[in-house]
């Protein structure tokens, strides 16, 4: 068997080749670190930035909500100020003759149903609808033969809805 040779000991060249090498892959990793370290650094930025812009957006969306609330509310009640007037003039004349009074009383209402009908509050609730339990309160029943099943025969008080939402229900009586 033949034996194997001893590895002669590197000269001097080669030891400072090898110490080249091994510093270049060192230095190489090092900048590979430091690229990624740069993209990671790149990335937590932009996700910070974007958590900030959400939050920015959400107290942005809330302060929107809460002015269109108030603004909505002004608008409604600059509407309604005009019959606050008809009626404080009204109660002013409370010493005018029945028929005046009636009138001024009768006008004013008619005021108001218009100052809904422009905000776009509609009244139901009459005599001879069909019973809608999503849309009325039957507070009372009768028994009536001349009458068909689940018709109003009575209102104690009107319905009104805005859109498809309904504000108040109305109060009915209904045949059984």
């Amino acid at each position: 068997m033949a034996k194997k040779e001893k590895e002669a000991p590197q000269t001097e060249d080669e030891l400072i080749n090898e110490n080249e090498a091994v510093e270049n892959k060192n230095s190489e990793e090092e900048n590979e670190t430091e690229k990624l370290q740069k993209e990671l650094d790149a990335a937590k930025e932009a996700h910070m930035r974007t958590l900030a812009e959400y939050d920015n957006f959400r107290k942005r969306s809330i302060k929107e909500k809460e002015a269109i609330a108030g603004d909505s509310k002004a608008m409604a009640l600059t509407e309604l100020l005009p019959v606050l007037d008809n009626f404080e003039r009204a109660a002013m004349n409370a010493e005018a003759d029945f028929d005046s009074y009636r009138k001024g009383v009768e006008m004013t209402f008619g005021s108001f149903m218009e100052v809904l009908r422009k905000l776009g509050v509609e009244q139901f609730g009459e005599p001879g609808e069909q019973f809608d339990p999503n849309i009325h309160n039957a507070v009372m029943h009768c028994e009536d033969e001349s009458l068909e099943e689940n018709v109003i025969t009575d209102v104690f008080s009107k319905g009104y809805k805005l859109g498809d939402r309904v504000l108040r229900h109305a109060m009915v009586k209904v045949a059984n």
